[in-house]
């Protein structure tokens, strides 16, 4: 098993300032808008993009944090982490942008779950996506607007997000098994795969382990 990094921590502050600029491009300023993560790295993440939008609009931004372990549809076929606190903004989200925000954007199937949850707290304006990483592998029809780093990569292969606030130090890591395992590997830089055989078993998007994002 093989590990290297692929973001610094400059580098994950790069692309969340690029993110909030986006965020703010489109939705014309901050008014009506509300960031809302999903447990547990999506939430400090959301934050951060808050903190940063907070700065250049000279306003605050609303952020709430959505856990949506029991509306997942794959319980029955991954372990996951214990249900969290929902917290949401006192004014609600009825008629607001809402920015859904996630470490790692894998098959969809954690942001189709944050959609039906969202659904239970009010009717948003528009409802918007942004992630840290966008690993592919999709099984949703489901796209992220905001992007901080493409990464391609094996199914095989584990993306690990560290933040300051949870793991005491800003860095994605990408880890795989290596040639001398004689296993399938895959070059993230060039999206191309290498090695022999496919495999496509025991891989998780980030550090909590468990259900596809």
């Amino acid at each position: 098993m093989t590990t290297r990094t692929v973001l610094e921590g400059a580098d994950i502050s790069r692309a969340l300032t690029r993110i909030s600029h986006e965020i703010i491009e489109a939705n014309k300023g901050a008014s009506d808008l509300v960031l809302v993560g999903i447990p547990t790295r999506g939430v400090i993440l959301a934050r951060r993009i808050a903190d940063n939008i907070g700065r250049i609009e000279g306003a605050e931004v609303a952020v709430g944090q959505l856990d949506v372990t029991m509306y997942r549809d794959d319980l029955a076929h991954h372990p996951t982490r214990a249900p969290q606190p929902t917290d949401m903004p006192a004014e609600g989200v009825d008629g607001a942008t809402v920015v859904l925000v996630d470490d790692v954007l894998y098959s969809g199937r954690t942001v189709r779950a944050a959609l039906d949850a969202l659904n239970d707290h009010g009717r948003p304006h528009a409802v918007r996506l942004a992630a840290l990483i966008d690993r592919g592998h999709r099984e949703l029809p489901i796209r992220a607007d905001y992007i901080g780093k493409n990464l391609p990569s094996a199914k095989s292969e584990r993306i690990s997000v560290l933040l300051e606030e949870s793991d005491g130090e800003d860095r994605v890591t990408i880890s795989g098994p290596s040639d001398a395992d004689g296993t399938n590997g895959f070059d993230a830089s060039t999206g191309s795969a290498t090695g022999s055989a496919s495999s496509a078993t025991g891989s998780t998007a980030g550090v909590e382990g468990g259900a596809d994002a």
